[in-house]
């Protein structure tokens, strides 16, 4: 299977992974925090440990997000994502991951985002290699979102 250069259809989706304190209300702080500058947390996927939790979020004005991070000394990471629409949200998913299988294509981690302004199932994956795997996605006939997209 040949696979086409990348056409640069938007900006990729930055997810933000922050540090917080495992204690009761830190998530909604720093929800309440964003919300204060017009950011909404459109995506969402939280993991615990003992004494600090990993907050992966994806919103819908990252630049405005990175500088209450900055500027209150939150301390956070950022990388790439690809958002697929899925028509169908089990037989979707399977195909979207059989697609990236197929292309020897791996997925770090997935999680799924808030549906979109029209009800779409949205799926988050960080992949080995973005533009290979915005190719092979955009072949087999997928949508993806764009930062742009998401920015409500």
């Amino acid at each position: 299977m040949e696979f086409p250069t990348v056409i640069d259809h938007g900006a990729p989706v930055r997810q933000f992974s922050v540090m917080l304190p495992n204690r009761s209300g830190a998530l909604a702080s720093l929800v309440k925090l964003l919300r204060a500058v017009a950011v909404e947390v459109i995506g969402l996927s939280v993991q615990d440990s003992r004494d600090a939790t990993v907050a992966r979020l994806v919103v819908t004005d990252p630049d405005a997000a990175a500088a209450v991070f900055m500027e209150k000394g939150i301390p956070h990471t950022h990388c790439e994502l690809i958002v697929v629409a899925l028509r169908e949200s089990g037989p979707g998913l399977l195909q979207c991951l059989e697609c990236l299988n197929v292309a020897e294509t791996n997925v770090d981690f997935a999680y799924a985002l808030l549906p979109s302004p029209k009800g779409q199932s949205l799926l988050a994956l960080h992949v080995e290699d973005y533009e290979f795997a915005v190719s092979v996605l955009h072949q087999s006939g997928f949508k993806l979102f764009y930062q742009e997209n998401l920015s409500r």
